[in-house]
């Protein structure tokens, strides 16, 4: 089976963000320039126990290839499950596993940055996955720590379960996303390992990029928050260029609404609004736009609205 994924130059990764990385906007990104899409974090147990939503939350756009769907879970056997029904699902080039997220109800379910608090777990749960994945890659997602910092022990656990690459975000689950970014670990990890590793957090545009990739010598940069209303910051990446042209934002940001409208339906025009308040940040007359914007639902309205104002 040939590699979809090829890291003889940096690879370019949209991190999963809940509520915001659904089809929609990870087909503009790929368009636009990611080289890899990764699905919101899917529940294990909500797949497992057939929910419709979770279901939907998998499905992926035709260009994005390769397409690989993050699971958080933390019952060895409620993974295998949700493995073994994601194996069945078509399109799909790999299983990540969330060892990351900070959130409150994520953690203290026992999933998401709590396996990095027990790492005999993690391997537990990291193994499953690996056994019973019958795609081609399986990866994780980590912090570098609960509360404390424990990078190069989390790197070392992670690589003996077998994945074939891993994303690290260089925080505690503590520092959620305030604390500096410990660059300094992330090259640690990679000292530390022969897999790929992915640097995660605070990369907000092609010079950080750059930057990060240098001092880590990781082997991509993966980018979330920054890329909620700036989805071009994958095609200065892409081309190496610092600025973008008013026109091409339009296009991306008309690209991304009738996506949008596509996959959601008439509703998407109501989910579209908070998306134009964070694409419309830095603009003149941004405060009014978003005013009116918010009491606007009729699709056709909206798009000549985003016309003449972007």
């Amino acid at each position: 089976m040939k590699n979809k994924i090829d890291f003889s130059q940096p690879l370019m990764v949209l991190a999963p963000l809940a509520g915001y990385t659904d089809l929609p906007f990870r087909s503009v990104v790929k368009k636009f320039g990611a080289d890899l899409t990764i699905s919101e974090m899917i529940s294990s147990n909500a797949l497992v126990y057939k929910s419709e939503k979770t279901r939907k939350m998998i499905e992926k756009s035709p260009n994005e290839d390769p397409y690989i769907v993050q699971i958080a879970g933390n019952k060895a056997e409620l993974v295998r499950d949700a493995v073994e029904i994601l194996n069945d699902i078509e399109g799909i080039d790999g299983i990540d596993l969330n060892c990351g997220c900070p959130a409150p109800k994520v953690f203290n379910h026992g999933s998401g940055s709590n396996l990095l608090g027990d790492l005999k777990k993690l391997e537990e749960i990291l193994t499953t996955v690996k056994r019973y994945n019958k795609k081609q890659y399986t990866t994780a997602k980590v912090r570098i720590g609960v509360n404390e910092k424990i990078p190069v022990d989390i790197a070392k656990v992670v690589e003996a379960c077998g994945v074939d690459f891993m994303a690290v975000h260089g925080r505690t689950r503590a520092g959620k996303y305030k604390a500096p970014v410990d660059y300094d670990a992330i090259k640690a990890m990679k000292e530390a390992v022969s897999i790929p590793v992915i640097a995660n957090g605070d990369i907000k545009d092609y010079e950080k990029a750059k930057e990060v990739l240098k001092y880590t010598n990781a082997d991509g940069v993966m980018i979330g928050r920054a890329a909620i209303g700036k989805p071009w910051i994958f095609y200065q990446l892409k081309h190496g260029i610092e600025n973008i042209s008013e026109e091409k934002k339009r296009e991306v940001i008309l690209e991304h609404f009738d996506a949008v409208l596509n996959f959601h339906g008439i509703h998407g025009a109501i989910m579209f609004r908070k998306l134009l308040h964070s694409y419309s940040k830095g603009y003149n007359g941004a405060a009014e736009f978003r005013d009116i914007i918010n009491r606007v639902s009729e699709p056709q309205i909206m798009r000549d609205m985003i016309e003449n104002f972007f």
